[in-house]
């Protein structure tokens, strides 16, 4: 079975059809948004940096180099996290939430990266 692309969206941005499993990736629950709003099928927590590198990144761009090591170290310890992805996005088009408003340096591109075998 072919493994899909990833799709990235901006948890603020209105859900698609197009979105196939939207799967919210943040620890946090999105500020301001009700589950509808979200239209979140899956909340993976455990895909989502640690408190602790999420406080010490704080989206300063000139600790994305060290968030991104940092943090595939993280998901490299969570291989369950990284198989249910897979798995799910063989099944039907994934489309991975977040909340950030970066939308290029951010949990979800790192992750994306990963389960896309990038190692830029």
């Amino acid at each position: 079975m072919r493994r899909r692309p990833i799709r990235l969206k901006r948890v603020y941005e209105r859900p698609s059809p197009s979105d196939g499993m939207r799967v919210l990736v943040d620890r946090l629950w999105p500020r301001g948004l009700s589950r509808h709003d979200v239209a979140a099928d899956l909340w993976l927590r455990e895909a989502a940096p640690s408190a602790r590198l999420r406080r010490w990144y704080g989206h300063r761009p000139r600790r994305w180099r060290g968030f991104r090591e940092k943090y595939r170290a993280e998901l490299a310890r969570q291989p369950d996290v990284l198989h249910l992805l897979d798995d799910l996005r063989r099944r039907a088009p994934v489309t991975l939430l977040f909340s950030a408003a970066d939308v290029a340096r951010n949990n979800a591109a790192v992750l994306r990266e990963m389960l896309e075998g990038e190692t830029r």
